[in-house]
């Protein structure tokens, strides 16, 4: 965990505590379907976080089961998350993909409006 702070135009950070991933047991994210940032991690001990915001807590999420799959390949339960968010291979969980979410919403939108301006006999 890391506190950041700035002096002037100057920005501080600093190591306040340090967590082995092998020693991670869960991610409990508090709530999947509310826009919240706080979320629980559970070595030995309980921690409360919170993230910049909910995006940033599912980036971190998708991060840590990366680098879970890659080095430890270990059962870390991640639980109270979205699922569709939280895998990469959705079309919903990249911020690069935006312009392919906003095509699909609109086409959506496009299709309620046809079907609202029908007349059905």
């Amino acid at each position: 965990m890391v506190k950041h702070w700035r002096v002037d135009r100057e920005e501080k950070y600093e190591i306040v505590e340090k967590w082995f991933l092998k020693d991670l047991e869960m991610i409990d994210g508090k709530e999947a379907d509310t826009d919240n940032p706080y979320f629980d991690m559970h070595f030995h001990k309980v921690y409360n976080m919170e993230a910049y915001s909910c995006a940033s807590k599912y980036t971190f999420a998708r991060t840590l089961n990366k680098l879970n799959a890659m080095y430890l390949k270990k059962d870390i339960k991640i639980v109270n998350f979205d699922d569709t968010y939280l895998n990469d291979d959705s079309i919903w969980s990249s911020s690069n993909r935006d312009f392919l979410v906003v095509m699909r919403v609109c086409f959506y939108a496009s299709n309620l409006l046809c079907l609202s301006l029908c007349r059905f006999s």
